[in-house]
């Protein structure tokens, strides 16, 4: 039943042989009930995997109707948020706002509530019945309901001396490493909104960028193409498909690139290489689960945002369907919240 306090909030309590439990904590429950705990302390009402827009949304309005929220990210809190320098699209910011503070301020925002973030790789989900087991490479976790918020990485080009120059010449994030370019060339590969932007964005910093694109066009934003076209330090060669990047002195010295409408090879020196060819779905540690993915490795769920096993849920960039807008995966986080707490009670 619920006992009310001052007339608008409803606390749950529990009547146990005329003995009333108000709002009982699992490990009351657990004695009540006789429900062994079999020495895991990590249990939790629910359990949000990443750490991104859409599950410190979701923390917001779980822990603010004392649901035991916890967050779990291997990575950076605030996902590609966090490293977006500009977000120019987000409602309520006329002149845009920075990733990081944005991720930030969703950060203290869930924690000022009473959410919890630790630091844990998720590898594996079990479904248990009404309990759900995480494993982590630190250990241990369980929970009565779980959100997978684990959003999307960026893409590789896969091709040759990509991954030996990772970190050496080969980057992925402008906001990151661009700083590290002061006066270099640098090279963008890319033809969409993140190529686009953080081109711009290196600008700050090379003395020259130039942008390989396979098609004939971009698929950014006209606003975008034309801040692009409008930037001298740019230039933009189509019909251009990256093929090997090759060092020297153990850093990036070029990229190989053949031209599609000639067949020739072309060399395109550089001190630099950023990669924005796209995002994929950050799904694999759930090939062990019953959990469905659709043909690009996005998980498909219900109308209620639920996959396949029940008290499992997915939101925002890691959902097939999703838009892939830091606005929609906050909304969808809103949302998985209260589908969540439907389920819960």
């Amino acid at each position: 039943m619920l006992a009310k306090t001052d007339g608008t909030h409803l606390i749950p309590s529990l009547d146990v042989e005329g003995k009333i439990l108000v709002n009982p904590q699992n490990d009351e429950l657990a004695k009540v009930f006789g429900v062994e705990s079999s020495g895991d302390e990590n249990y939790h009402d629910v359990i949000m995997i990443g750490a991104g827009p859409t599950s410190l949304s979701a923390a917001i309005y779980t822990t603010r109707e004392d649901i035991d929220t916890v967050l779990l990210e291997k990575g950076v809190v605030g996902g590609l948020a966090a490293v977006t320098e500009i977000v120019e699209n987000y409602p309520g910011f006329p002149d845009g706002v920075a990733g990081l503070e944005l991720a930030q301020n969703l950060r203290k925002q869930a924690e000022r509530f009473g959410a919890a973030i630790e630091l844990a790789e998720v590898t594996e989900i079990r479904d248990e019945g009404q309990y759900k087991r995480i494993i982590t490479t630190d250990g241990e976790w369980l929970a009565r309901a779980v959100l997978i918020g684990t959003g999307s990485d960026y893409k590789k080009l896969n091709v040759a001396g990509e991954e030996e120059f990772y970190g050496r010449g080969v980057h992925y994030c402008a906001t990151c490493d661009g700083a590290l370019y002061r006066d270099k060339k640098l090279i963008v590969v890319g033809s969409g909104n993140s190529a686009a932007q953080e081109s711009i964005f290196l600008t700050k910093f090379a003395s020259e960028v130039e942008v390989l694109i396979r098609g004939d066009r971009w698929k950014a934003s006209d606003i975008l193409v034309k801040n692009v076209e409008n930037n001298d330090k740019i230039t933009v060669h189509f019909d251009v498909e990256s093929s090997e990047i090759v060092g020297k002195d153990n850093k990036v010295s070029k990229v190989v690139a053949t031209n599609k409408n000639t067949g020739e090879t072309e060399d395109y020196e550089a001190d630099g290489v950023f990669v924005f060819v796209g995002l994929e779905p950050n799904t694999g540690f759930l090939s062990k689960t019953d959990i469905e993915l659709d043909e690009v490795g996005l998980i498909k769920t219900d109308k209620t945002l639920m996959t396949k096993i029940p008290g499992v849920f997915a939101a925002g960039d890691v959902r097939s369907g999703a838009t892939m807008q830091i606005a929609s995966a906050v909304g969808e986080g809103a949302t998985a919240a209260l589908m969540i707490r439907e389920y819960l009670e």
